[in-house]
């Protein structure tokens, strides 16, 4: 596998590098990454721009084929690839698996919309006027993506740029640089324009803040924390760039009195655990009623203990480590926030021993905690979920709504009404019934409100909103012969 940079169709050396280890097994290193300097990605800015046009002439059926491609090789290989984001990125196998099957779906569906990329004709209000409305892409889009989907973000971004008819210039996550290597040898092999995806790897203090500063990037997609999103942004409005922003959550599920409450713990578990926690959509509020409070936390205590945490690439792991040290230290942190707070820490919240040393933490349930805590207002990004006790319906929705976020939203209950009522009245992105708060499909919108995502949706016939402009034209009709 390569470890470089892919800037206008060339695989290069950086001006530095960084090493990559595996949380599972820090012993393990899966190899040394390279970094870009100001002028590699200078020269991926200026190859972008030109292969962007030829890539725009070269037609609605070559953008399908190539994206078609894209999609079904990453779909085959997704045992393989699905291996490495495992290793360096800490979710089980399985997940890693999906991850990059996930991925590939996103391809696929985007060579669809490449010929169903249609305009509009309409009447004009002068006579012999015709009036013609179409999408043309932005040009040369820059996409920074996180490390937690190292595969499956930034195809969701890749994949209808180049639908569209963009140039990529992709900067991944530096922890996980294989993934990115990995999906960018996938484009590489295409019958693409030079420069058309550029792979440009670096710090966000410097190769990030040079991209988004950029007079020749048109259009910014960023999935990342709430700090960064909102640095972004103020250097995108310099040069009136578009912004693309998903950034960060806190979820809350209202568990009712009348929910199946053995179907109500596992879909918060699952909500909560999955991918360790290291994900926008995770539960990390659970709002329950008090007529069933008490034996809800039981069972998900117990739910929460009978999670095997171990090494990512094992047989039977359902819980990977977390990402880094780093991250490990903060989440240990926030455990220490939420008792100094008054929370009851009931499970977990601890650095776990393994045969091979790595990032092991078992997943927490906090209880008796309130909306207010930092906890319940800061995300944690991390196993740790916690438990507010509400008295009503009207009570529980408050507590759910009372955040500066609003991604995704959950709800279990029998009651069609309170199902129906909540859906109206969450101010989230996405509200799940029933269902966990974390999965959504790739061919509906994604996105929050609040400080969860800024700018047009994400995903399905909805990013075209973000990728494209629209052209309004005005022809008079001649005169008939």
């Amino acid at each position: 596998m390569q470890t470089g940079l892919y800037i206008d169709g060339r695989w290069e050396t950086g001006a530095s590098e960084i090493e990559n280890r595996n949380p599972s097994d820090v012993s393990d290193l899966i190899g040394s990454y390279a970094q870009a300097s100001a002028d590699q990605l200078d020269a991926a800015l200026a190859a972008a721009g030109k292969a962007q046009r030829k890539w725009w002439a070269a037609g609605i059926q070559k953008r399908h084929d190539v994206l078609m491609a894209i999609g079904t090789e990453l779909m085959a290989r997704a045992g393989e690839i699905g291996q490495i984001v495992s290793r360096e990125e800490g979710k089980p196998l399985a997940e890693g698996k999906g991850e990059v099957y996930r991925a590939g779906q996103f391809f696929t569906y985007y060579a669809g919309e490449c010929l169903r990329n249609q305009g509009d004709l309409a009447e004009s209000v002068r006579p012999g006027v015709e009036i013609d409305v179409r999408r043309e892409p932005v040009g040369v889009v820059a996409i920074i993506s996180p490390w937690n989907f190292p595969v499956a973000t930034p195809a969701w971004k890749i994949a209808p740029a180049l639908a569209f008819g963009n140039a990529v210039i992709w900067k991944p996550a530096n922890l996980t640089p294989a993934s990115a290597v990995a999906l960018t040898e996938i484009i590489a092999r295409q019958d693409i324009p030079a420069g058309l995806f550029n792979l440009v790897a670096g710090p966000g203090r410097d190769v990030g803040q040079r991209l988004v500063e950029s007079r020749d990037v048109a259009a910014i997609s960023f999935t990342g924390s709430v700090p960064v999103g909102r640095g972004i942004a103020a250097s995108a409005i310099q040069n009136m760039t578009k912004v693309q922003m998903e950034m960060g959550s806190k979820n809350p599920m209202v568990i009712m009195d009348d929910a199946d409450l053995d179907l109500a713990v596992a879909c918060a578990s699952g909500a909560a655990f999955g991918a360790t926690g290291q994900k926008c959509t995770a539960a990390s509020r659970l709002i329950v009623h008090e007529a069933i409070h008490d034996a809800f936390v039981e069972k998900l205590v117990k739910a929460a203990e009978a999670l095997k945490v171990g090494h990512a690439l094992e047989e039977g792991t359902q819980l990977g480590p977390v990402v880094s040290e780093a991250q490990l230290t903060q989440n240990l942190a926030y455990v220490e926030i939420g008792k100094s707070e008054g929370a009851e820490l009931l499970t977990g919240g601890t650095r776990l021993e393994r045969a091979t040393e790595g990032y092991y933490m078992s997943p927490a349930v906090f209880a008796g905690t309130r909306n207010d805590m930092r906890v319940n207002r800061e995300e944690m990004f991390a196993p740790i979920t916690c438990v507010i006790k509400a008295g009503s319906y009207d009570e529980a929705l408050a507590i759910a709504n009372d955040t500066d976020f609003g991604l995704t939203a959950g709800i279990m209950t029998r009651s069609l009404s309170r199902a129906s009522h909540f859906r109206a009245n969450m101010r989230a992105g996405c509200v799940m019934v029933n269902l966990p708060t974390a999965g959504t499909d790739y061919h509906v919108p994604f996105g929050g409100r609040g400080a969860s995502s800024y700018g047009p949706r994400e995903q399905g016939s909805y990013a075209a909103e973000f990728y494209t402009t629209v052209k309004t034209s005005y022809v008079a009709a001649g005169e008939p012969a």
